[in-house]
């Protein structure tokens, strides 16, 4: 399925926030959003996902949705929102339990992604017992269980150490490879936006506009070699050119506004 966005604008009463924004997520593809502090790209992706009103502007999904699709528009946040006393299948179930599933389809879907995720063997585990990075595998394994026709992340590997990190995107790859799912991804992480996306939006300070498009022309698979590190590091270092001085502006406001 296909997102996209038109001159999408939008404001918090007199602040304006994002200024006709205009680009498309075809269908497979992962973008990532990246910008300063304050530009707007969670508000984004809340309008994208609809827990936004749309203001200005409009937001198309074009397409059929996979098949065995429940829900067109899933999340996965930077908080992992886990509910403490369900284990990590009970989590995972919750985002089926309001779907027409036999007992046998619902406990095969949760098998699956459960699989898919590397959790198989801590389905009866209760969160607390988990490290930050099982804990958002549950929540990677729940957005997913419901066969999303577009997945839409806000700095989902944030909180996560270095290492962890890493590992996550190795498994965001696998799984991406496999359902091809449509994929708007929000970071702050450079090395994130290289590692993951196709073409990575570069929006300004607020209100943020669309500075620049990059395309990632180095194949996914080959992204961690070697043979490719010189220009995956000069992708990164591009990226941070583009919003260096922006960013240094945002931080300041940002300190002036919390002052």
């Amino acid at each position: 399925m296909q997102v996209v966005l038109r001159q999408v604008g939008h404001a918090y009463g007199d602040l304006p926030v994002l200024d006709g924004i205009s680009f498309a997520v075809a269908p497979g593809e992962t973008v990532a959003l990246i910008g300063p502090s304050g530009c707007g790209k969670s508000t984004l992706l809340n309008l994208v996902g609809g827990l936004l009103e749309l203001q200005q502007g409009s937001i198309d999904l074009i397409g059929a949705p996979p098949a065995g699709c429940l829900n067109p528009l899933t999340f996965v946040f930077q908080d992992f929102a886990l509910l403490p006393w369900r284990s990590v299948a009970g989590n995972v179930a919750l985002a089926l339990e309001h779907h027409a599933l036999s007992k046998a389809e619902r406990a095969a879907r949760i098998d699956e992604v459960l699989a898919l995720c590397g959790l198989r063997d801590f389905a009866q585990v209760l969160p607390k017992q988990l490290s930050g990075g099982m804990r958002q595998r549950v929540g990677i394994a729940r957005a997913i269980a419901v066969k999303p026709a577009v997945l839409l992340m806000d700095e989902p590997l944030s909180a996560l150490d270095a290492q962890t990190r890493e590992l996550l995107m190795d498994d965001l790859l696998a799984i991406w490879s496999r359902e091809r799912t449509t994929t708007l991804y929000v970071t702050h992480n450079l090395a994130e936006a290289v590692r993951l996306a196709d073409r990575v939006v570069v929006l300004s300070r607020r209100p943020g506009r669309i500075k620049a498009v990059v395309e990632i022309p180095v194949p996914v698979a080959e992204r961690g070699a070697v043979a490719h590190a010189a220009k995956v590091q000069a992708l990164q270092t591009e990226l941070w050119q583009l919003i260096k001085s922006e960013a240094q502006v945002a931080d300041r406001e940002m300190q002036h506004d919390a002052g």
